[in-house]
């Protein structure tokens, strides 16, 4: 029983140095290496957000389906990003109600299966950028500003591959692009929270 003691206090000591190896990742500059990065749709999604006829914020979601990223170190403002979702890919609470924002109503997604962001601009201020960018939905293009964060860059301890993330967050407005339906009584402004994740070629 002498023992039990000095061991389980040496597990504790020793939880925040196993915990740390669970995140591979950093917001780190030095891990990022110049080059092109693929989307990970796995861990890439688009979340929207607006108010529904005052009663309560109604959100959804889209994943990506591909997308670039080409970027170096050394000139951050020259970093270039291009995303594009497929409509079908919405997620909502609802079977119902997703089929409701595919159909010509809203999405038209039969007709138009995907949007599309392609950045213009990047200005960096340390872990922090503003991106801005032209966003299409519905055939519709319109400049889209984006504030991001830099979120992390580690080897991904699963595909031994360079992994890099960022979190930003921006405003539309449906109407813009056509997807417009049932302004005013639900809200026209949309927040957008973007998590996007980059794997090294």
């Amino acid at each position: 029983m002498r023992f039990a003691v000095p061991a389980a206090l040496a597990l504790v000591l020793a939880a925040p140095a196993a915990i740390a190896q669970t995140q591979p990742g950093a917001p780190v500059a030095s891990r990022v290496v110049a080059g092109t990065y693929a989307v990970d749709p796995a861990h890439t999604q688009v979340t929207w957000s607006l108010n529904h006829m005052g009663f309560s914020m109604l959100e959804g979601q889209f994943g990506a389906s591909e997308g670039m990223l080409t970027i170096d170190p050394a000139k951050p403002q020259a970093a270039k990003v291009d995303v594009t979702f497929k409509i079908n890919d919405l997620s909502v609470t609802a079977a119902p109600f997703a089929n409701h924002l595919k159909s010509k109503d809203f999405f038209d997604a039969a007709t138009y299966p995907t949007a599309r962001f392609v950045s213009t601009g990047v200005k960096v201020m340390g872990t922090k950028a503003v991106i801005t960018g032209n966003l299409t939905i519905k055939d519709q293009t319109k400049p889209v500003t984006l504030n991001a964060t830099f979120f992390g860059a580690g080897t991904n301890p699963m595909s031994k591959k360079l992994n890099i993330g960022f979190r930003a967050m921006g405003k539309i407005k449906r109407s813009d692009f056509g997807v417009g339906a049932y302004v005013p009584v639900v809200g026209d402004e949309v927040d957008l929270t973007i998590n996007a994740a980059f794997t090294a070629q």
